[in-house]
Order: C-alpha cells, then sequence, then structure tokens
C-alpha cells in the first residue's frame, strides 16, 4: 500500500494501549529488513531517517527506497524525519514525501522550542501530515547533537506545550538517552503516567536502544504511543557483517553482507515489535 502517515496508527495505538515500533534505518537493506518484520508479525510501522542519515543519502533517495517497499506491503508503512534539525529540512521532507515529520527543538529553550515547532506544526497542517516535537532533554547523542540527560519533561510545560505549537506527538524526557546505556539507566516511570494525565496527545519515547523489555512495556503502560529504536539496529546489522568476514575472510559480494545483515534487523525488529505490542495490529 502507499505510505500513510503516522496520524492514524498513533491514535489507535493510543486508543488499543500498545505502541508503534519507530525504526531508523540507514539503507536499502535495513528497509526492506523492518518491512519485512512488520509483514511477519502484522504490525503496523514507522521507518525514520536522521539528519545525518539524510546528508548520506538525501531525502529524494531514502523517500524512494521506502515508497518502493511500502508499495508492496500489506501493512501500513510511515515514513517519518526523526530530529529534524531544522525548519528548512522538514519542509524539505514534506516536500519529498516524508508522511510524519519530527522537529527538535529541545535544544533550545521553552518559548524558542514553542516557536520553531509551531511553525513546523503550520507548515505540515497544510500538508495533512502529523509533528512530532520534544520537550526536555533525552541526553546522549543524536547526530551532531549532544545533550546531558539532566532535565525531564514538566507535565504542565508540556500540556501548554502542546496547546501552543499545535504538534501531533510529543517525545517526552523521562531519563532515557540516545545511544548505549554505560550504566544502568533509572528512569522516571511515573512521569510518563503524569503527562499523559493532562496531555491528550501520543506521547513518543527515545532512546530505548538498551532498555529492558519490562521498562519499555512499563512505559508504554503508561500511556506511550511510538517507540524509538536506532542504536541496537546499527549494531545487529554492523555485527552481522563482521561475523560473516571472519568466519569467511574471503567474502567480497556486498549482498552477502546485506543479506545477514538484514536478517539480524528482521529479527531484532521482530522481538522489538513484540515488546511495544503492536504485533497483529495491522489494519
Amino acid at each position: 500500500m502507499p505510505l500513510v502517515t503516522s496520524e492514524k496508527m498513533l491514535a489507535d495505538a493510543q486508543k488499543g494501549g500498545y505502541a508503534v515500533g519507530a525504526f531508523n534505518v540507514e539503507n536499502m537493506e535495513m528497509v526492506k529488513a523492518v518491512i519485512a518484520a512488520a509483514e511477519e508479525l502484522h504490525a503496523p510501522v514507522m521507518l525514520q531517517t536522521t539528519p545525518s542519515t539524510i546528508k548520506y543519502g538525501t531525502l529524494e533517495t531514502y523517500y524512494a527506497i521506502v515508497a518502493a517497499e511500502a508499495k508492496k506491503a500489506a501493512v501500513p508503512v510511515c515514513l517519518h524525519l526523526d530530529h529534524g534539525s531544522s525548519f528548512e529540512l522538514a519542509v524539505q521532507a514534506l516536500k519529498a514525501g516524508y508522511t510524519s515529520v519530527m522537529i527538535d527543538g529541545s535544544h533550545e529553550d521553552f518559548e524558542g522550542n514553542i516557536a520553531v515547532s509551531k511553525q513546523v506544526a503550520d507548515a505540515a497542517k497544510a500538508c495533512g501530515i502529523p509533528v512530532e516535537a520534544e520537550l526536555g532533554k533525552v541526553g546522549g547523542k543524536e547526530d551532531d547533537l549532544e545533550a546531558e540527560a539532566d532535565t525531564n519533561t514538566d507535565p504542565m510545560e508540556a500540556k501548554e506545550f502542546v496547546e501552543r505549537t499545535g504538534v501531533t506527538s510529543l517525545a517526552v524526557a523521562i531519563g532515557t538517552a540516545h545511544g548505549f546505556y554505560k550504566g544502568t539507566p533509572v528512569l522516571d516511570k511515573e512521569r510518563v503516567s503524569e503527562i499523559r494525565k493532562v496531555v491528550s496527545i501520543p506521547l513518543v519515547l527515545h532512546g530505548a536502544s538498551g532498555l529492558s523489555d519490562e521498562e519499555v512495556r512499563e512505559c508504554v503502560r503508561r500511556g506511550i504511543c511510538k517507540v524509538n529504536f536506532a542504536t541496537e539496529l546499527r549494531a545487529a546489522y554492523t555485527d552481522a557483517g563482521k561475523k560473516l568476514i571472519e568466519e569467511k575472510p574471503d567474502t567480497f559480494d556486498p549482498k552477502k553482507l546485506g543479506v545477514v545483515g538484514m536478517e539480524a534487523v528482521k529479527n531484532l525488529v521482530m522481538e522489538r515489535m513484540k515488546v511495544c505490542g503492536c504485533d497483529g495490529k495491522a489494519d
């Protein structure tokens, strides 16, 4: 089917008490693997690209790959701009055909974040495309943005932020971080419940690579409707290639590396979808 927006899949997840898995993809193989996992589990799915991935491959190239694969799929597939770093990039993604965009103004102060998020939300609304924003700081490193995980989202600020910007989903900071965790993360899961009481739009959890299944499940129970996975997919893809070269050092065909990479990513994505509870939830 053609690409769909994230609006219905996140609304359904909110109603159904599960979360949609959102997976960062870097190449054709990862796109195929994520969609194959979604088809096998009959799950709705979001594929995402960050600014550094776009710089590597362009918005148009990723759109073409994902749109071609989505067309063959029997499940809803959404293409999302993850951590959009500017109003300009968000607009370029809309023009390229992305069906969901994120504007990350979390490095700005509260008013600055509201201003840029509203600007993107207004532009996207005119095209019928949903917008995710981030309030509070999710620590670790995402592309070139680095943050300390020390600014958890304030529920009342979240309420005001959503009312003033018109965004359709909100990434919240509860102690997660981008990348792999060095120690054991301490999540303020109660904060998800507090935000959920005052914010009606779907909530998003970033930095889920490396969290325990139980922690992800509890966050979903408390109101998270979308969970992002990036770092662990990259690691799974690359580790599979390394293992093949270790076992068969004379491997030179990139397709052989792609095949093992796809298998590793597909298996991981299926595990994560089951944890999010979105398996069997495709229309």
